[in-house]
């Protein structure tokens, strides 16, 4: 693996977690959403990851000789999630049905804010791996000096 390759590695990875921040902060902004121009109340959307494989059959210690193969970290999808919306008794609300019940979505803020811990979490240890690298270079650079 080279030094140009670690960079892509982790730049690939800062754009995906920089996509599911956004997703993070689009979910918390509409917590309280009950329309949306699909209609009905907003739908939690969450990314989903893939990373190039490895090829296929290689012994673990022959993957790792081989780590420039697993070039990138990709959002290969947004899905939206499919569980029920949240149900709240509000009969003079704009957008209560007939029995008075209004449709939120089912977000939990308590979970956004852990997955966006997680998720800055995992931008510095991607910031800290491209760091390292530029230090290797730029020592590798002060010894051939």
């Amino acid at each position: 693996m080279d030094f140009f390759t670690s960079m892509d590695i982790s730049a690939t990875a800062l754009a995906a977690e920089r996509t599911r921040m956004n997703l993070i902060s689009s979910n918390l902004a509409n917590v309280n959403s009950t329309r949306t121009a699909e209609g009905g109340p907003y739908r939690r959307k969450d990314a989903v990851f893939t990373a190039t494989p490895l090829k296929e059959g290689a012994s673990f210690g022959a993957a790792l000789s081989k780590a420039a193969s697993a070039r990138s970290v990709q959002v290969t999808q947004i899905k939206e999630d499919q569980r029920p919306p949240r149900l709240q008794y509000e009969p003079g609300h704009p957008d209560a049905d007939p029995n008075g019940y209004v449709a939120y979505p089912n977000i939990n803020v308590v979970e956004e804010m852990a997955d966006m811990i997680t998720a800055s979490r995992s931008y510095e240890a991607n910031i800290t791996a491209t760091q390292a690298s530029k230090s290797m270079a730029l020592k590798t650079l002060e010894l051939m000096r």
